[in-house]
């Protein structure tokens, strides 16, 4: 059988408050650990309501909350030895600082979602008008503050000219606003550093030969920065490696399958990739799809980068993710093997049969 490892720190994003923690929250609890959940600075207040739940239905001390500064709050709960289980959604910078200040990390069960870089790779045979749609929404939902989102385009030279006219258009096509307005696909960023984060990108990227080629890009009105699309983006910008996190979509260009094989061996990433082919059995799409196969988890055919269902395995390779959540494969991650064992002999198999259910 399974049984529990004991407490889990748990402590979901911002982004998704509700999906990406509680898939990491529930299976612990269902497995019998007990957990302390840090509530996010930004979008607290989406657990509250499920905070009074708990409350009202499970013996005391089996959950418990803890708001804050997470720089304040965690460090001191790492420090304490106590904690079995790290289940953490966020940057891997912020996640290895907590791991480093447990007194005994090779005890630590570790469940992480971390950083992405997903590029999208449009090969020269791609649907343009399907590879520029879901690149789009993979680039831009959430204001591109998923760890799934596609954070970088690679597209083939010799159909860069029409996939850019036409991805630039698509994007100044969304409209901007506040989330409960409909039609709305473009809203303000939570944090308040985000603005100026992503203008200190798009000057980098311009000081190095690359320009905004869509027409609203980069338009600021306080925390509402609108995607701006950034072509050509080069290995001298910190674009080409960097997790923009926000509403950037750098685009590059490829001629040759080992330019993005050689892009994706040097990533410190390897989550997820997306490909645009109508043939996988064209020899070049067929080599793009082993190069990404053999550096991120999982490679989407001609759609966005994404998580559901959640019966597949959510993981990463290298910077990551440490760990897998699916709905079976989390249960895994938050116990452990327990075998109860003893020579075949005629009173431990008497007794093995009594114990029995």
């Amino acid at each position: 059988g399974r049984g529990p490892l004991g407490v889990m720190l748990c402590m979901g994003p911002f982004n998704y408050p509700f999906n990406e923690t509680y898939c990491q929250f529930i299976p612990s609890l269902l497995m019998g650990n007990t957990v302390v959940m840090k509530i996010p600075t930004t979008g607290g207040l989406a657990h509250i309501l499920t905070m009074e739940a708990f409350h009202k239905c499970l013996p005391k001390g089996v959950v418990n909350f803890i708001s804050g500064s997470g720089r304040t709050t965690m460090p001191p709960l790492m420090e304490s030895g106590h904690i079995d289980i790290f289940a953490f959604i966020g940057g891997s910078r912020a996640g290895d600082a907590l791991i480093k200040n447990h007194p005994t990390p090779h005890k630590l069960r570790l469940c992480l979602g971390l950083d992405a870089k997903n590029p999208g790779v449009i090969m020269p045979d791609a649907d343009l008008d399907n590879a520029v749609k879901e690149c789009v929404l993979g680039a831009t939902s959430f204001n591109g503050q998923r760890c799934t989102a596609i954070k970088i385009i690679f597209v083939h030279k010799s159909i860069a000219d029409k996939f850019k006219v036409k991805f630039a258009e698509a994007v100044d096509q969304l409209q901007a606003g506040l989330p409960w307005q409909k039609g709305v696909a473009i809203t303000p960023l939570p944090e308040p550093n985000k603005p100026a984060y992503i203008h200190e990108l798009l000057s980098d990227a311009a000081k190095h030969g690359a320009t905004i080629i869509n027409t609203k890009g980069g338009a600021t009105n306080g925390s509402l920065v609108y995607p701006a699309v950034v072509f050509p983006v080069t290995h001298k910008m910190r674009l080409w490696s960097e997790e923009q996190f926000g509403p950037v979509i750098p685009v590059a260009t490829f001629t040759d399958v080992s330019e993005v094989a050689s892009w994706m061996q040097q990533s410190i990433y390897g989550q997820q990739a997306a490909i645009f082919t109508n043939d996988l059995k064209r020899p070049d799409s067929s080599k793009m799809l082993a190069a990404l196969t053999a550096n991120v988890s999982r490679v989407n055919v001609n759609t966005q980068c994404s998580r559901s269902p959640d019966t597949f395995p959510f993981t990463g390779r290298a910077s990551s993710a440490n760990g897998t959540l699916s709905v079976e494969e989390a249960l895994k991650v938050f116990s452990i093997e327990s075998v109860s064992a003893g020579k075949a002999n005629t009173l431990n198999t008497a007794l093995i049969k009594s114990a029995s259910p």
